[in-house]
């Protein structure tokens, strides 16, 4: 099996008991971070490495940032440090490589709240390079796995309370329209493709007003798949436990095993 990996950690640095406790325990093969806080050389590299871990970090301080680690054994080449289709946008939010055959990416969606802003419309045209970026990548029938914070709701079940959301740039019309049209692309949701309907799936409480303990969710970090990965697709499952810990992120981990191939 290849087990991977995503989670939006909220500061690396101020969760690195946390993620590097959970890493000795859960092992998984690749590791996708989100939301590291931190510029690329200030990254705590040796204590991943400790661990047998490294890989690509595509940092940005004080905002922003991701990485995608790969255990000792494996290797991250033919790196992609920022998505294609805009040259002046200097927000650290994609990472890409192959790995064992795979191409994997570790992404932090843009959030775009307040919708009155210029935060929404960059969340859609962000979308956009990301859903053109994707039909390339089907169209040569590369085998994909796009993982992390994706800042989208994609269905009323995926929300504590639907109705308190539609308003918001998580679950707006256009940003589900857009996340559909990514989807559609050819694309598997890998939780839901073996958990369907399963109520309360969350991925992120907040820290406001008790939603951890009132149990008051959402679902927003995601795997999808090329259809040659949703093929492999042998589990897929929410992990909650590192959100009960004191000083955790919002957000918990998703874990997802594929089949490996024979070749690797």
């Amino acid at each position: 099996m290849l087990k991977f990996a995503t989670w939006n950690v909220n500061s690396v640095k101020a969760r690195l008991p946390i993620v590097t406790g959970w890493l000795e325990s859960v092992r998984p093969d690749v590791l996708l971070l989100q939301e590291l806080k931190c510029e690329t050389g200030a990254f705590p590299s040796e204590s991943f490495e400790t661990l047998g871990y490294a890989g690509a970090v595509v940092g940005q301080k004080a905002y922003n940032g991701v990485a995608l680690l790969v255990r000792r054994g494996l290797s991250a080449c033919d790196v992609l440090t920022a998505l294609p289709g805009c040259s002046e946008d200097a927000q650290a939010r994609y990472v890409e490589a192959t790995v064992a055959g795979v191409r994997v990416a570790s992404l932090y969606l843009p959030n775009g709240n307040p919708v009155e802003s210029e935060k929404y419309p960059y969340k859609l045209r962000w979308m956009d390079r990301l859903r053109a970026h994707v039909a390339g990548l089907l169209a040569a029938e590369v085998p994909l796995v796009l993982g992390g914070d994706f800042n989208i709701i994609p269905e009323p079940e995926d929300v504590y309370a639907p109705a308190e959301w539609e308003g918001d740039a998580l679950f707006r019309p256009e940003s589900r329209r857009s996340y559909r049209a990514l989807v559609n692309l050819g694309l598997t949701d890998a939780f839901r493709a073996l958990h369907p309907g399963e109520p309360r799936a969350w991925t992120f409480w907040d820290y406001q007003a008790g939603r951890w303990p009132r149990d008051q969710g959402l679902r927003i970090d995601h795997f999808l798949l090329a259809p040659q990965t949703a093929d492999r697709l042998v589990s897929c499952r929410v992990d909650r436990t590192p959100r009960g810990l004191e000083k955790a992120s919002d957000h918990t981990p998703v874990v997802m095993e594929l089949a490996r191939d024979r070749g690797y």
